[in-house]
């Protein structure tokens, strides 16, 4: 845009330049016209007579003195004439070559002013297509970031729900914080076990370890949440799904603290 700016600047002072110059041819040509003006014919010399296409001459010595000077002034003017056109002349053709010239400069100089802008115009629109492609982008990396967090979320408070749950009937540290997600999650897989129950990828079962008799629903509920959440994280991983985990008889939505299971999972 700077470089168009300058372009358009240069074609300005050309253009300028040009009206100098028919201003200057302008006025050569008033000068060419006050000059033609002020050559008036040489006063014919005192004894010859011209009367209705008629001439008297006097003395013969006098005539042909008379038509020696006439024709001497007569030579002079046109000599003085022909000079002053020729000079004006010439000033004219150079003023009008120049004029020509500062016509092709300026002519080439705006057409490269204009390729230029049209230039810069499709690079500005291939730039703003390039930023709505990195907004979209962006957009749908927040809502990635949105989904799994609240994905996160839910995960927690499941895994919270079934530690407090393991402290209440198990003998299980209890002096764990409730942002330490991790701690909860390994202190509730090393519950010891009932005798032959194995979890998922053969680890203890958390479900086994909460109770040796049937789990109670809070304990049910926890678990379908956890492998509700574990389907939906990976679900097309074979040989490691979740355990599975017997079917409740409550008749009340399979809601824990806030979790939600989905309703492809209830």
């Amino acid at each position: 845009l700077g470089r168009a700016g300058e372009e358009r600047a240069r074609a300005a002072q050309r253009g300028a330049e040009a009206d100098g110059l028919q201003q200057e041819l302008a006025g050569l040509l008033r000068r060419r016209e006050q000059l033609r003006r002020r050559l008036v014919p040489v006063p014919c010399p005192q004894g010859v007579v011209f009367l209705q296409g008629h001439q008297h001459p006097l003395h013969p010595k006098l005539h042909v003195g008379a038509s020696v000077g006439g024709s001497g002034g007569a030579g002079t003017q046109n000599r003085l004439r022909d000079e002053g056109e020729q000079h004006l002349g010439g000033r004219l053709a150079q003023g009008r070559a120049r004029l020509q010239r500062y016509h092709e400069e300026a002519g080439g100089e705006l057409l490269r002013g204009r390729d230029e802008v049209v230039q810069l115009r499709a690079r500005l629109e291939a730039v703003r297509h390039d930023v709505l492609q990195g907004e979209s982008c962006w957009t749908q990396i927040q809502s990635a970031a949105t989904h799994k967090t609240l994905l996160l979320g839910q995960i927690r408070m499941a895994v919270l729900s079934l530690f407090q749950l393991a402290t209440k009937h198990l003998k299980v540290p209890r002096d764990v914080a409730l942002e330490d997600t991790e701690t909860q999650l390994d202190v509730v897989s090393a519950a010891p076990p009932s005798p032959g129950q194995r979890g998922w990828e053969g680890h203890p079962s958390p479900l086994a370890a909460v109770a040796s008799g049937p789990p109670s629903p809070q304990v049910l509920l926890c678990m379908q949440d956890l492998a509700a959440i574990c389907a939906e994280l990976r679900p097309k991983e074979p040989g490691l799904g979740p355990p599975r985990v017997p079917a409740t008889t409550t008749t009340r939505p399979r809601h824990h603290r806030g979790v939600t299971v989905p309703p492809s999972h209830q």
